[in-house]
């Protein structure tokens, strides 16, 4: 088997820090954060502690998604805290744009990336997997168009060329989380560190989580190419939810 050991990878990787990007979409089109609009700021930023807003105006005035509507894992499950970064690197892409939000009725959007550990991981080993989680603020019947559509484009990409070979997709309904859930299977050819052909595949997951008016897409990767655990599903969906909720209910 020559798939990398998680104890021999370099936990000195530096993670992205941006400024939170502003998610209203001013043509209608497939555009995150505002189009070309540049964000507030593009230089190294210490992470926020307390919360760091996404702005962008409606009909209704400023719409702010704070940090606590983003998840919060477990204590034994935190590794790396959450550092802001642009929505349009944090959504995942599979056959096309299936996950960007679309149209006018977006008012704000955010993103966040995290790393986490196994719960029995010790302390010196390099991170289990990472998250990268976009909440989107919409109005009207915004929020859940934005799943049926997503439901729509992922159940259409069943498979996909890639580099390494073959990538299939797989999805189904989440019952009982949130007001609807879909999750995202996506299994991969493996490679090695230095992106050689490993043996067997690696899978991530996507999960799309609704709660009135906001969505969030976390993307639960494996460390550095290697498989995430699906196992942790659940425990991911349901710090998502308790962050939708804090902040919609």
């Amino acid at each position: 088997m020559s798939t990398p050991s998680r104890r021999r990878r370099m936990l000195g990787v530096p993670l992205l820090v941006t400024a939170l990007l502003a998610g209203a979409c001013g043509d209608g089109g497939e555009n995150d954060g505002g189009g070309d609009a540049a964000p507030s700021a593009t230089s190294a930023a210490p992470a926020p502690t307390s919360a760091t807003p996404s702005a962008s105006q409606s009909s209704g005035g400023p719409v702010t998604i704070p940090t606590s509507a983003f998840a919060d894992l477990p204590p034994e499950m935190r590794k790396i805290d959450a550092q802001p970064m642009e929505v349009t690197d944090a959504l995942p892409g599979l056959c096309d744009q299936e996950f960007r939000s679309g149209g006018r009725s977006v008012t704000a959007s955010a993103a966040m990336m995290s790393a986490y550990k196994q719960p029995k991981d010790p302390p010196e080993n390099v991170p289990y997997g990472t998250l990268h989680q976009t909440v989107f603020a919409f109005e009207g019947t915004g929020a859940a168009d934005y799943l049926r559509r997503v439901s729509g484009a992922v159940a259409d990409c069943r498979s996909f060329q890639a580099s390494g070979g073959t990538v299939t997709v797989r999805s189904e309904r989440m019952a009982g989380t949130g007001d609807e859930a879909l999750l995202v299977t996506v299994s991969r050819p493996a490679t090695n560190l230095d992106g050689s052909p490993a043996e067997g595949r690696a899978t991530s997951q996507i999960l799309v989580i609704r709660v009135a008016d906001a969505v969030t897409v976390v993307h639960d990767q494996g460390w550095e190419g290697s498989s995430n655990d699906p196992g942790l599903a659940d425990d991911v969906a349901r710090a998502a939810v308790r962050g939708l909720e804090s902040w919609q209910r």
